[in-house]
């Protein structure tokens, strides 16, 4: 459902609430090896992700990417739909563009539920709420 795109966002931004947490800003260079993605497609990534306000960032020596206090209690839709628009859990799951309940695909009475179930996880779970769950063991950004 989500692109490897969308995926490393919301892992770069789970990263970047941990280190926001402590005050400080982390690099490209160091997003891309804490959640193992290249650092051409995370610069793309954080470059996006700055422009629509989901993160901060600052030039200079003392620069790069953290997160605000608001901006760590923001919902991870944001990162969806900066990413993947916000048609993305309305989208067929055999990829039709014509599939609806008066033109179903073969799976569209299976799928709706659990794209529906997708939707509200990601409108609920903060980035504060995902970031806690790493940083106290429970959960990982990386296998």
């Amino acid at each position: 459902m989500l692109s490897l795109t969308c995926k490393n966002a919301i892992k770069a931004v789970i990263y970047l609430s941990s280190k926001s947490d402590k005050g400080e800003k982390a690099s490209i260079k160091e997003i891309s090896a804490r959640i193992n993605a290249s650092e051409h497609t995370v610069g793309k990534i954080l470059q996006l992700l700055a422009r629509k306000k989901i993160i901060n960032s600052l030039k200079g020596p003392s620069g790069g990417f953290y997160l605000s206090e608001d901006q760590q209690d923001q919902p991870i839709i944001n990162m969806v739909e900066a990413v993947e628009g916000d048609g993305v859990f309305k989208e067929c799951g055999l990829g039709l563009s014509k599939c609806s309940s008066t033109h179903p695909c073969p799976i569209h009475d299976e799928y709706r539920p659990a794209r529906e179930l997708m939707e509200k996880i990601f409108r609920e779970r903060t980035v504060r709420g995902l970031c806690h769950a790493v940083t106290g063991g429970l959960a990982h950004l990386v296998g």
